[in-house]
């Protein structure tokens, strides 16, 4: 079974309540996994940012509409009981307790309430709160949100670095690999020089350096297992310690297994993984 959503489970949690006794909320969550009957999985499933469980979450949230709404307290911290309003729904025998149910109580709706400016008819008309959006916590609802514009950021990354030059590309990975504190680069600008793009000096002498190879593809230009070959054949015989080949597009499913023969240190981004760090590093992009 899938992890039940925050409404679906607010009849459960205010039933758990029901002997009118406080109850810790790790004693709650553990019912509603049993009642669910979820598996080790699902209760381990855990939020985008990987810090707290789905299922803890969803429960906490239920916990706080009901609380809102006056239909559970919290006597001390971490503890919960059902309160006389609450007991009256479990009287009156309803069969879901959801959003729309709570906004019969005031405090529940002034809890909801958001300050609207009336003449903003645009904003009014663009913002639709679908069911899929009264399915998920706040929680997941703002890091649903941030990934979405994390991704659209990215993407716009791309586009800019796609329609750049190569050379713009070249400056962007230097600048990247200098942010990441590897040590100041220097683009080679100029052909025949091995297909190596830049050098990034890892010390002041210069005596320990990264070749880096920059290559600006669309998505649908992957970059060949020749192209791979060649580089590794140029930092095996260079006197550089490393290497990094970086591309706006994708590697070869067998990428790995190639630079697994370089008998030097070699590393490949691709487009995702540059785009990442890129935000990460503050790279085109300001806070």
């Amino acid at each position: 079974m899938a992890i039940p959503d925050f409404q679906t489970l607010m009849l459960l949690l205010l039933k758990s309540l029901s002997d009118g006794k406080e109850h810790h909320l790790g004693e709650i969550i553990e019912k509603v996994c049993l009642e669910f009957r979820l598996t080790d999985q699902e209760r381990r499933a855990l939020l985008p940012s990987g810090k707290q469980a789905v299922i803890d979450n969803r429960v906490g949230w239920a916990r706080t509409y009901l609380f809102k709404a006056g239909l559970i307290e919290s006597p001390r911290r971490g503890y919960h009981k059902i309160t006389q309003k609450g007991s009256q729904v479990l009287d009156d025998e309803h069969n879901r307790i959801d959003i729309k149910f709570l906004e019969r109580y005031p405090e529940f709706v002034e809890f909801r309430t958001i300050k609207k400016e009336q003449s903003d008819d645009t904003w009014v008309n663009q913002i639709k709160v679908s069911k899929k959006i009264e399915e998920v916590t706040p929680d997941e609802l703002i890091e649903d949100g941030f990934n979405s514009i994390q991704a659209s950021l990215g993407q716009e990354l791309l586009n800019k670095i796609r329609e750049n030059t190569s050379s713009f590309f070249e400056k962007v990975v230097k600048k990247l690999l200098e942010g990441m504190g590897y040590g100041e680069g220097k683009i080679t600008g100029q052909s025949g020089d091995g297909g190596i793009d830049g050098y990034i000096y890892q010390d002041k002498l210069g005596l320990d350096k990264i070749l880096f190879q920059a290559k600006r593809f669309g998505e649908g230009t992957p970059v060949t297992p020749s192209m791979l070959r060649d580089f590794i054949g140029t930092i095996t015989t260079s006197d550089a310690s490393k290497g990094v080949f970086i591309t706006t597009s994708r590697f070869p499913k067998d990428a790995e297994e190639i630079i697994s023969r370089c008998p030097k240190t070699l590393k490949l981004i691709d487009a995702p993984k540059l785009i990442k760090l890129m935000i990460e590093f503050n790279i085109g992009v300001s806070t």
